[in-house]
């Protein structure tokens, strides 16, 4: 066994282009550490509707340029297929590490099979490229990014030419293909034959920006910016000059590119810790701002905090795409509102009081971004399309600017983001979310939770009892197959299914609570509270984490 798995390492090693994991894999098998190598060669990281992802490091079950370039080997092949050999594949990246090679390699690897590649320019935010893909007229596109995810990790999105990212049975053609590649020496490489854009591409999609503002609207409020180590201050800050509002005060610290991340200890704005030095930069400012701003790494998700009472808070993700979708409603949008199903139920009362489609989609944008007639998609975890003929997927930048604005118009009339999420509640009912996540180091507990959910399914949660339970493995009438579970009960929601992205349990949970008038509002908060603290307790019971 252990002989095989030294023969395994010693061919990856034969063919892997990079000095760095070529070193690295060398120095695991002088040492004969096969604990180590087992789980560099327990499989391939499986390619699927997020691409790849995963931890950077030697052999076939880690990021490295090996994998890149078999990925791209096997997009180009499928691309081929597809007939659209000759054609366009535009690639992006980040700040990450390897980001760049990544993207080098991806350019080489498709102008060796025939097609066209185009690199962007430098590090920008992944919207750049969704857009760059339409813009360009490009059969597909690619975005070397880990997005939120640790610093050690890199991944590998993949765009079809309408712009939105992958869905089955995309990803399963794909993968097939990159299955298929028999050895990297097989793969032509060559070291120039595509282009490098300049910035024509970015200031098209910053004068796209200006469209997602009303003409003559407020432009007054002021904002605390950070970038989270990531590649958005200077698009964002760009965008925000275009249009006439203040410029933002950055969070130095966090301001400029960093893959090393080293002020957080997740770069996600949604991880406890992460929004610590924005909020002590917005305490420090001598005229108070009136939000506070964070994109993560990749710019294609957008916090926003707010200051309630004496201190500052994060705005869940459902609250800012009410607020987002409140503010379109007021603006006359038509068109569908779309989101996903562990996404807030209070976009739909939005809709259909304003007369407008509203769709739920399975989790993801390339979901979402497919909704018939998209006006406005949003999902819980801070990703927002608010101009879908420009960037089919979630845009950090331009979801930035239209809270904003709304915020600048809310201001001239005296009040507040929260002001608005009240009168939303009295009007449409307290829509009260919280969210359960459990990290986990081996994969097979979130395995073991989901089949004892299945096998010994509750009856009740916090006193509520289950109304409905659907198994979205048989899918629905609305929606395709994917692994999780949701619970209707009397006045609230759950729905529990494994992360696509990070090794997590994730359980979305919803009350809706009548609210009469303004008056009302701390009671309907404090029993939406306690509620939502009960349903977590009886579900980390239930399913046994």
């Amino acid at each position: 066994m252990h002989e095989e798995l030294i023969a395994q390492a010693q061919a990856w090693l034969t063919e892997d282009p990079d000095p760095e994991t070529r070193t690295e894999l060398a120095r695991l098998i002088d040492a004969e550490d096969h604990t180590e190598l087992a789980a560099r060669f327990s499989g391939t990281l499986q390619f699927g509707t997020a691409g790849l992802r995963g931890e950077l490091g030697a052999g076939p079950m880690r990021m490295n340029r090996s994998v890149v370039i078999r990925a791209a080997a096997g997009l180009a092949a499928y691309l081929k297929k597809q007939g659209q050999a000759g054609g366009l594949v535009v690639i992006g990246y980040d700040a990450r590490h390897k980001s760049h090679d990544f993207a080098q390699d991806t350019a080489a690897v498709m102008t060796g099979a025939g097609l066209r590649a185009a690199v962007l320019p430098r590090p920008l935010p992944t919207p750049v490229l969704a857009f760059a893909i339409r813009h360009l007229g490009a059969v597909a596109g690619v975005e070397v990014t880990a997005s939120h995810n640790p610093p050690r990790d890199n991944g590998y999105k993949v765009y079809l030419g309408d712009g939105s990212q992958i869905v089955p049975p995309a990803d399963i053609d794909i993968a097939a293909e990159i299955a298929a590649v028999p050895s990297l020496t097989t793969v032509r490489r060559p070291t120039e034959g595509w282009d490098t854009l300049d910035d024509s591409v970015l200031d098209a999609y910053l004068a796209r920006t200006d469209a997602v503002l009303s003409e003559g609207s407020p432009r007054t409020a002021r904002t605390v910016y950070t970038a989270m180590h990531g590649v958005g201050k200077d698009v964002l800050l760009a965008a925000f000059a275009r249009a006439g509002f203040p410029a933002p005060v950055l969070v130095a610290e966090q301001a400029e590119p960093d893959p090393e991340f080293p002020t957080v200890a997740f770069p996600n704005p949604e991880e406890p810790g992460a929004m610590d030095l924005a909020f002590a930069t917005a305490r420090a400012c001598e005229t108070a701002p009136d939000l506070i701003i964070a994109n993560d790494p990749d710019a294609d998700r957008c916090a926003v905090a707010v200051q309630d009472g004496t201190d500052w808070r994060m705005l869940r993700g459902d609250e800012v795409g009410a607020l987002l979708a409140a503010h379109l409603v007021r603006r006359g949008a038509t068109g569908t509102f779309a989101e996903s199903i562990v996404s807030s139920s209070l976009l739909g009362r939005i809709a259909e009081k304003a007369g407008l489609r509203h769709v739920e989609t399975l989790t993801g944008f390339k979901w979402i971004a497919r909704a018939e007639g998209l006006r406005y998609g949003y999902e819980e975890a801070l990703g927002y399309c608010v101009d879908p003929d420009g960037v089919r997927d979630k845009d950090g930048i331009t979801a930035a600017l239209l809270i904003t604005e709304l915020a600048s118009q809310l201001k001239e009339e005296g009040r507040t983001l929260l002001d608005l999420l009240d009168d939303l509640a009295v009007e449409h009912g307290l829509h009260a979310t919280d969210q359960l996540s459990v990290r986990v180091e081996d994969l097979s507990l979130i395995a073991a939770a989901m089949r004892r959910l299945r096998e010994q399914p509750p009856t009740e949660l916090a006193g509520l009892p289950i109304i409905r339970t659907d198994d979205l493995t048989k899918g629905t009438a609305d929606l395709p197959p994917t692994d999780g579970l949701r619970y209707t009960l009397d006045g609230a929601r759950v729905i529990v299914r494994p992360s696509g992205t990070e090794p997590k349990l994730k359980c979305y949970l919803e009350v809706v609570v009548p609210v009469g008038s303004h008056e009302d509002l701390p009671a309907a908060r404090a029993k939406a509270t306690a509620l939502l603290e009960s349903i977590k307790r009886d579900l980390s019971t239930a399913a046994g984490i």
